[in-house]
């Protein structure tokens, strides 16, 4: 069930108001439709609907205006990326648009002069796509994944908060993703603080998700932080189903894992970040450059949890923290 937005979870100041890009005048007319090239590693329908409707929102008609070119990595790697982003750009589009940050870099290493929007990156700066969050320079822009460095350690206190005796936590992470510098360094932020030790496992691919966590097991692991990427993106079903089987409780980013058995997430709206993105990718198709658009961090964050795994687990979720959440599923 619904409830009221997740308020405290994220301090003033850390969202975002690219004031630039909205008093930028973007008057160049559209004389043909704009091909835009779609990079993901899935579609998930309401995700793409809801991109669409931030493209009509901003007068844009599909067929008249735009046509869109999507392109899946199924596998979440980087290999897998890398190929469909060539595969991609062989398509000769006007622009790309590129979710998750192992896309973004994909894109980056194909070396195209193209504009770029990514959506759903962690740290763009920290990996070298844009040159600030302010002024990306170069021929990309978009929307980040976290709203600040304190989002992570936010997913382990929340764990914590739920196992307070927790010592010793899981971390899983997927090779090769650029993401996971920033999460390892900003979780062991926190876990010092709170005496809490990281036990991070990094897997290659699906294959090797079932060894990750007989290695938890083997450890002593007591909860389980999945550190956000496309490749956990695409294997969310597959985590949930090894943490409830190996009663693993796990704090992680996307909603959709927690819907199919994970404990609770913390990240932001899929939905609503496709709509923002939805909004620069217009500006840049009414002539606006990526240069000058700034780098806008995600407007709506969500906490999930699945209190049916918390019974299943044998664990009692406080009702502060109930209230606390935006959806829980029951």
């Amino acid at each position: 069930m619904k409830r009221r937005a997740f308020i405290g979870v994220l301090t003033g100041g850390l969202l975002f108001a690219p004031l630039a890009a909205e008093a930028q005048s973007v008057t160049k007319p559209v004389t043909k439709p704009f091909r835009i090239a779609i990079l993901s590693a899935v579609f998930a329908p309401d995700i793409d609907g809801a991109f669409k409707e931030g493209l009509a929102n901003s007068g844009l008609v599909l067929g008249r205006d735009f046509i869109l070119d999507q392109r899946a990595f199924g596998g979440g790697t980087p290999t897998d990326a890398d190929a469909a982003a060539s595969e991609l750009l062989r398509s000769k589009p006007d622009m790309v648009v590129a979710w998750g940050t192992v896309g973004a870099v994909a894109v980056k290493k194909a070396r195209t002069n193209l504009p770029v929007v990514f959506l759903s990156v962690g740290v763009p700066v920290e990996i070298g796509l844009v040159a600030s969050l302010a002024h990306p320079g170069g021929n990309m822009t978009g929307v980040t994944f976290e709203a600040a460095a304190e989002t992570y350690p936010k997913r382990l206190q929340l764990l914590k908060d739920i196992l307070p005796r927790t010592r010793r936590v899981g971390i899983l992470y997927a090779a090769g993703d650029p993401n996971v510098t920033h999460a390892l360094t900003s979780l062991q932020s926190l876990a010092s603080d709170v005496g809490v030790q990281m036990l991070p496992v990094e897997v290659k691919s699906a294959n090797d998700l079932e060894s990750a966590f007989a290695i938890f097991t083997k450890q002593g692991a007591e909860g389980l932080v999945v550190v956000a990427g496309s490749f956990t993106f695409v294997n969310g079903r597959r985590i949930a189903e090894l943490v409830l089987a190996n009663r693993l409780p796990s704090s992680g980013a996307f909603r959709q894992t927690v819907a199919d058995g994970g404990l609770l997430s913390l990240g932001p709206d899929y939905q609503d970040m496709a709509r923002q993105g939805a909004r620069i990718v217009a500006k840049v198709i009414k002539g606006a450059k990526p240069a000058d658009l700034p780098v806008e961090q995600p407007t709506k964050f969500e906490l999930v949890i699945n209190l049916k795994t918390a019974k299943a687990l044998g664990l009692t979720i406080l009702p502060s923290l109930l209230a606390r959440a935006d959806e829980v599923i029951q």
